[in-house]
């Protein structure tokens, strides 16, 4: 029976394909794939691991004292039964050969089919007996976690035929980060908010995502056939033959359509009446540039240097050659483009392996965005810091480059920053190594730093909105709470009023400004940005085009002259929608298909 999900569109277009679910577990679960010559070895993995628990569940019946339950042993019988029960290994196996699943992955999707059978059953007996399959298989899991670690392949050189969708409660920022170049052709969460990591991660990989989607991984099976409308943040499960043509066909219209702004990819973006605009890209890693070149990018706006320290606690952070030789191919790959790096954001939802329980406390159970992140981090670790800075600083030797400091907020922190950059220079010029100059910027993501920017502009060289921040601390909510999620409004007039004033003090006062946040790549927004000013956007690469479009169709001139109603609006998105017809609602042509969908 086909049913609809509703959740948060947070990445546009439709993606069809069988669902793959990553089951949350106790046990933190890594999900990759393996590569195809190594899946035997995966398998011997997994049998290993089986027989190493088989032998424990042996040596705990051979020792039971005279006085345990018989109970007890008869469990045990259980849990070896159910230890050597094809349904469970065999069928693990066949998840590693057909989907090249590593074993950990494998087992966990496995316990989901073999748990949804468990609470089918009528018989509350044999209903009960889930918790013991859930035992051994997080037994094998622990076990599966001392052993050595499989070979992991990219997920591009899986070997199946048909699409897959990825369905998850949740998706860590590793598993984002692995699946970045992955077979999969959509997301569906049921936890998030429109620009939570796995939000702004589909986004930047241009595939359709449906975000806050409740009890999606509940009411999804494995190989589920299903839609993602990412329009309408729309979710179809088992669609009927003529919903599924319909969905098909806006799939062709789409690629047709990318096909069409491909052509712009080398056309200057020169408004109507000859206003030059800068398209740069949002990068992660090094290896994107090709892709922003091929973008048409004129430089890269936001290189998020974090990636570099996730998944590693505070004992084995990149030290300074390390973070130098990924700046200096960052700056290399894009030919000598300006590329302006991000220190590390590390906080939020982006947190380090190994904190200490009171920071784990701290980050996970108070609201993360509130706490020790960004600069703040920075700066309480200054000997990180500094590296960090020094290996910007002799990665600028080979190119332009603009460094960039996240979340400042007051003259304190801004003086504490220019005081490390300062340590740093004398020690580069003492140690005798090269280094360049570097632009220094300073994002706006905090209504304080908005509210005192001529502060800012005194000390910085340029500014660079972080509107996904800025909307969460402007409107008091956590932009990554599903809870709350429906209250992240870019159109709140507010947040309006803090970017278009930003744009023309920074301008007035001769400074760099651009957008790097999710509102400069989203189409809808174009126009309004132009009319506040804003001559650079910053966005993913997979995005340039078709904001180029909107570019390229556009007369600031006239633009600018229908500003002032929409920032004195009380409804600015209407209004803004009324005064540009070029701005639509997303997810509208969507709509359509609803009443064909139920």
């Amino acid at each position: 029976m086909s049913i609809q999900i509703f959740g948060l569109p947070v990445s546009r277009g439709v993606a069809i394909g069988r669902a793959v679910l990553v089951a949350s577990s106790r046990i933190d679960v890594p999900h990759h794939f393996v590569d195809p010559d190594l899946v035997n070895e995966e398998i011997t993995r997994l049998l290993d691991a089986r027989d190493v628990v088989a032998h424990e569940f042996e040596v705990l019946k051979r020792d039971l004292p005279p006085d345990a339950p018989s109970e007890l042993a008869a469990l045990l019988d259980v849990h070896q039964m159910l230890l050597q029960d094809e349904a469970l290994i065999g069928a693990t196996a066949d998840w590693i050969t057909s989907r090249h699943y590593n074993a950990e992955w494998a087992l966990s999707a496995q316990l989901e089919v073999l748990a949804r059978q468990f609470d089918e059953m009528e018989d509350a007996y044999l209903r009960e007996r889930k918790a013991d399959l859930e035992q051994v298989v997080e037994r094998i899991l622990r076990t599966l976690g001392r052993g050595a670690p499989s070979v992991v392949t990219s997920a591009k050189d899986f070997g199946g035929d048909e699409p897959l969708v990825l369905v998850a409660s949740d998706i860590a920022p590793a598993d984002m980060l692995s699946f970045k170049r992955s077979v999969f052709k959509g997301f569906v969460t049921d936890v998030g908010g429109k620009t939570s990591h796995t939000a702004i991660v589909a986004r930047s990989m241009d595939i359709p995502a449906v975000v806050g989607a409740r009890q999606a991984s509940h009411l999804i099976r494995q190989d589920d056939c299903i839609i993602i409308d990412g329009d309408a943040g729309l979710v179809i499960v088992d669609p009927s033959p003529i919903v599924l043509e319909e969905y098909r066909f806006r799939q062709r219209q789409s690629e047709l359509e990318r096909g069409r702004l491909a052509r712009l990819r080398h056309t200057p973006a020169v408004t109507l009446d000859g206003e030059r605009v800068e398209l740069l890209a949002n990068i992660e890693m090094p290896e994107d540039g090709a892709a922003a070149l091929e973008a048409g990018a004129v430089g890269v706006g936001l290189f998020r240097s974090e990636f570099l320290f996730m998944n590693r606690g505070m004992d084995n952070l990149p030290d300074e050659e390390e973070q130098y030789l990924v700046y200096r191919a960052a700056v290399d790959a894009m030919k000598g483009l300006p590329v302006t790096i991000r220190t590390v954001d590390i906080g939020a939802d982006k947190p380090l392996d190994g904190l200490s329980p009171n920071e784990l406390r701290h980050e996970s159970v108070l609201n993360p965005a509130l706490g020790l992140r960004a600069i703040r981090w920075s700066l309480s670790e200054p000997s990180m810091f500094r590296r960090q800075l020094r290996a910007l600083m002799r990665a600028a030797y080979h190119g332009p480059l603009k460094v960039l400091i996240p979340m400042l907020s007051s003259l304190h922190e801004i003086r504490q920053t220019l005081e490390n950059i300062a340590h740093v220079q004398r020690q580069l010029t003492e140690s005798g190594k090269p280094f360049g100059t570097v632009q220094l910027g300073a994002m706006i993501e905090v209504p304080a730093a908005a509210l005192i920017l001529p502060v800012f502009l005194r000390h910085f060289d340029f500014v660079s909105i972080g509107t996904n921040d800025l909307i969460q601390y402007t409107l008091a909510i956590d932009r990554a709470d599903e809870a709350v999620a429906h209250l992240y409004d870019p159109w709140h007039p507010a947040v309006l009023q803090l970017v278009s004033t930003t744009i023309h003090q920074a301008r007035g006062a001769g400074r760099g400004v651009s957008v790097c946040g999710e509102m400069a790549g989203d189409p809808i927004f174009t126009e309004l940005l132009l009319a506040m000013g804003l001559r650079s956007f910053s966005m993913h690469p997979s995005q340039i085009a078709s904001v180029k479009q909107r570019v390229l169709r556009a007369d600031t001139r006239r633009l600018a002259a229908l500003l002032e109603p929409v920032l004195n609006s009380d409804d600015p998105e209407e209004t803004c929608a009324h005064l540009f017809p070029a701005v639509a609602t997303p997810g509208l042509a969507s709509k359509t298909l609803l009443s064909v969908a139920a």
